[in-house]
């Protein structure tokens, strides 16, 4: 394995150019620059991160903590992430917490003792003393998605997307359609989107003159499983709802499982919609429509954040908009939606 010595060798500098060159420093001539550059090609130097890391005091790594890699949303907003952060000259390690909060403090100690320069975390919970612990002590960190509120995290930005919007445009969507028994499938009340979704959505309902009685509220957990289950409930009801709405899309596909195994049909005995859109949702049949965040969007902003952070700049929270994307499943009429 050559070594940087042998680099300056080979371009005829001494290692402190070499050096100053690697690290893209401004005060190195073209024509030395190129002489280097062209000795690391011929002799395939690469050099050493770790020496690097401990001369720099920076590992050019962020770790994001998701909160279920299976999750089509979070696999999104995984790629986003490492996109954004490539092209600003990271990489990213990625812990997937499955919804356990066991899981997110076992990754954010093994990222922080890594010493990874930034911290994304989407939390799995309403509460993590190691967070707050790796907050306190200077660990740049961003929420994503979701967030914990509490003393000593009020300094962390927040990147997410507000909802509110356009769970009103599918509540006003259904009672165009002509539902009026509408059902909720809720996320965790441990997480802040699985609160704001049941309380966007009651508001909704409210605003149009409708009732959400205590057995139109499932409580899920973010996973298909728990999906299927709140469905199978609320078709046992004396009066099942007319209408269900899916607080995320593995619930939904849990839902439209259970639908289906009961010899029922989307939406001609029972509509079904979701938050977050995935790209299978075109794909079923009938399509699901759906609530999409500009997950994309939210990856960008996420690492700007953190690197603003990580190199000593201001960085405030960004909260964008989602929007709704009718297809089939609420019993549209033919020809009335992409």
């Amino acid at each position: 394995m050559p070594a940087i010595k042998d680099v300056a060798q080979r371009a005829g500098v001494s290692v402190a150019t070499v050096s100053r060159v690697l690290n893209d420093h401004p005060a190195v001539r073209t024509d030395t620059r190129d002489k280097v550059l062209a000795a690391v090609a011929d002799l395939g130097y690469r050099p050493n991160a770790v020496a690097r890391s401990l001369r720099t005091h920076q590992t050019r790594a962020l770790g994001l903590v998701i909160s279920d890699v299976l999750n089509p949303f979070f696999t999104e907003l995984a790629r986003s992430v490492e996109d954004a952060a490539r092209d600003r000259g990271y990489s990213v390690v990625i812990g997937n917490a499955d919804e356990r909060p066991d899981l997110q403090d076992h990754h954010v100690r093994t990222l922080v003792d890594r010493r990874i320069d930034g911290l994304l975390v989407s939390p799995t919970d309403g509460g993590s003393p190691l967070m707050l612990d790796a907050a306190r002590t200077g660990t740049p960190m961003v929420f994503v998605d979701r967030w914990i509120e509490g003393e000593g995290l009020d300094e962390v930005p927040v990147v997410r997307t507000d909802g509110g919007a356009a769970v009103r445009d599918l509540v006003a969507h259904l009672h165009a359609l002509g539902h009026r028994r509408l059902a909720i499938i809720a996320g965790p009340a441990a997480t802040t989107t699985g609160r704001e979704r049941v309380d966007a959505f009651r508001s909704a309902l409210r605003e149009f003159g409708l009732a959400l009685p205590a057995e139109y509220i499932g409580q899920g957990d973010f996973q298909a499983d728990s999906g299927r289950r709140v469905t199978a409930r609320f078709l046992d009801l004396p009066r099942p709802p007319e209408a269900i709405f899916a607080a995320d899309n593995l619930m939904a596909l849990g839902a439209m499982d259970e639908i289906r195994s009961r010899g029922l049909r989307v939406p001609d005995d029972v509509a079904l919609a979701a938050f977050d859109d995935i790209p299978w949702f075109v794909h079923t049949d009938p399509p699901i429509t759906a609530i999409a965040q500009p997950t994309g969007d939210l990856g960008h902003a996420a690492v700007g954040a953190l690197i603003d952070r990580i190199e000593g700049r201001p960085a405030a929270s960004v909260t964008l908009s989602a929007r709704l994307v009718p297809r089939r499943s609420c019993g549209e009429p033919e020809g009335s939606t992409p």
